[in-house]
């Protein structure tokens, strides 16, 4: 499972106004006033767009119109369903058919149906629920909530909840081959493993200011950004050994092609990608991208990288096999997260304005 996330306390800076905003983001992400601060596209979740294997459907958040946006990759109409207040993030339950969204301006966590595309049930999470992840294996949802220190797991053959005292998620990572889920908080120094009754059974030290993270199942390696050093800290499951990469500037996503074992690194304000050969553990390229990257999505199928340049208003897209640029495709304001078909050829991009998702077609795009 491949999974990336965008900075957490960007999301909380829509909780946060005036002098404490400020005094949070000078404090934390800038110390050497020169640094320049990441825009509000970073309010955005990467999760914001998920694909449902099994039918194809595309779901995306709409933040503002308290809504989500279904994509048909049969009839390619798009349809919209309300759901509670400021969705952010989307995750899906193969086995039970269905998708879950997280409603920070809430307290709820929307149940919708993936055969009829209609809303099952607003299910109670605590307030500001944030990141939404699923482990098919187990059919468990877990759901963090910003400032809190407890996290819900829902049952999703029933709907039912309970909550874990696991410490603050600002991303969750799940390998299902190992039956374990991965909590990340930017301000805590370790990394909270929990198995699949979801008990911690494990605190991992990783250093503070983690922003990213992603898992390859075939390996059962952890990636995960530093963005306050530069770093990237891979982490052996079984072993809990790591050791650290120099990356770029504010590293903040990750992502792994599982076939060639190769890991990518958006690094946000260097507006780079760092690719780094996890068989040989070495770095093999540094490629120039467009402004601001801050969603990975990998296409194993094609063997092929996408990047969302939120500045740039641009996807850029990877050869991983030549390690090069191959081409820039313009797309609406801010895009901020990716999904890509796994055989359709299509890439999903959640941006903002009038329409919450892009569609675009990569075969005909790179003819």
């Amino acid at each position: 499972m491949i999974t990336t996330t965008i900075h957490p306390l960007f999301t909380r800076m829509r909780m946060l106004r005036g002098p404490l905003a400020a005094m949070v983001l000078g404090g934390l992400i800038t110390p050497n006033p020169q640094v320049e601060t990441p825009s509000t596209g970073l309010l955005n979740s990467s999760r914001a767009v998920a694909i449902h294997l099994r039918t194809g459907k595309v779901y995306a958040v709409d933040s503002g119109g308290n809504a989500v946006e279904i994509f048909n990759p049969v009839t390619r109409l798009t349809t919209r369903l309300a759901v509670g207040k400021g969705p952010v993030a989307i995750a899906v339950n193969e086995p039970t058919n269905t998708i879950y969204v997280a409603n920070s301006g809430g307290d709820t966590v929307s149940a919708i149906d993936g055969t009829t595309d209609t809303l099952k049930k607003d299910i109670k999470v605590g307030p500001r629920p944030y990141v939404v992840a699923a482990n098919p294996a187990t059919s468990k949802i877990y759901v963090s909530n910003t400032f809190s220190r407890v996290i819900t797991v829902i049952d999703a053959r029933t709907n039912l909840t309970t909550t874990v005292a696991a410490g603050s998620a600002d991303a969750i990572a799940v390998d299902q081959k190992l039956d374990r889920v991965y909590l990340l908080g930017y301000e805590d120094s370790n990394l909270t493993v929990l198995d699949q009754s979801a008990r911690v059974v494990r605190k991992v030290a990783a250093g503070i200011h983690l922003w990213g993270i992603a898992v390859n199942e075939r390996t059962h390696r952890l990636y995960l950004t530093r963005s306050g050093n530069g770093e990237l800290l891979v982490l052996d499951e079984q072993s809990a050994q790591s050791t650290t990469l120099p990356v770029g500037a504010m590293p903040c996503a990750v992502a792994v092609n599982e076939v060639t074992n190769q890991v990518y690194v958006a690094n946000h304000i260097a507006n780079t990608i760092t690719v780094f050969d996890a068989s040989k553990g070495v770095t093999v390229a540094t490629l120039k991208v467009g402004s601001r990257p801050q969603a990975l999505a990998v296409d194993p199928e094609r063997n092929l990288v996408y990047v969302a340049n939120t500045h740039g208003d641009s996807v850029s897209v990877i050869d991983g096999a030549q390690n090069v640029l191959r081409e820039t495709i313009k797309t609406g304001k801010n895009p901020y997260a990716l999904a890509v078909s796994p055989t359709g050829g299509q890439l999903y991009v959640a941006v903002e304005g009038d329409k919450a998702l892009e569609v675009i077609d990569i075969e005909r795009q790179l003819r």
